[in-house]
């Protein structure tokens, strides 16, 4: 196995596990038993348990924050040569298409969703420092967009809706096995398109509420 293939089985082994067994429960010894490789290899190529986890969200995380990075300055250029103010729903649609369309973007794409998942709803922080760092930025610029979008609304209300709307957008994508009652006919995971849209109608209705 060269240094590439080594590396790469290193990232999709312990996204694996990090994601069905918490970040903590996992051992560096497990990840390279299952990797199929020797236990330094993990000092080699990454340095640290915490750099590896850390590997994995500039993997999977970066290109996803580019592109919908990407999408709101263009709503904002749009919205800005016309003349008018982007809407709620052009700024909200620009952030939650590229992100549950990622669950369907690789066959394990759901292994990060899973650990984001975890990364919000444990308690430890070893993870949750690593996502909300590289949130942050993209956070931000969704923030002035919604506060330009919403004048009539003051930034500490604009700030507290988007975080009600991001609790809402990870139930969708993250966690949505751990609805606690799930009602006979009702679908767990529609169709991304389908469920694009119900998200947007219904976070949109809610930070444009007076």
């Amino acid at each position: 196995m060269d240094k590439s293939t080594t590396k790469q089985r290193l990232l999709d082994v312990a996204e694996k596990l990090f994601a069905d067994s918490g970040y903590h429960c996992t051992s560096l010894r497990k990840i390279t038993a299952e990797a199929g490789v020797n236990l330094a290899s993990v000092s080699y190529h990454f340095g640290s348990k915490e750099a590896l986890v850390e590997a994995i969200f500039e993997r999977r995380l970066r290109p996803l924050n580019e592109e919908r990075l990407g999408r709101l300055e263009a709503v904002r250029a749009d919205a800005s040569a016309a003349g008018r103010k982007p809407t709620a729903e052009e700024a909200l649609r620009a952030f939650i298409e590229p992100t549950l369309r990622f669950r369907d973007s690789a066959p394990d794409a759901r292994y990060f969703l899973h650990l984001i998942g975890r990364a919000l709803t444990e308690p430890d922080d070893a993870v949750r420092s690593i996502f909300f760092r590289m949130i942050g930025p993209l956070f931000a610029l969704l923030f002035e967009v919604l506060c330009e979008t919403l004048p009539n609304l003051s930034r500490n209300q604009v700030f507290w809706r988007l975080n009600f709307a991001i609790g809402a957008i990870s139930r969708c994508t993250f966690l949505p096995e751990k609805l606690p009652v799930v009602p006979p006919g009702v679908e767990l995971e529609p169709s991304p398109d389908l469920q694009i849209d119900m998200l947007v109608g219904f976070l949109v209705a809610g930070m444009e509420a007076s």
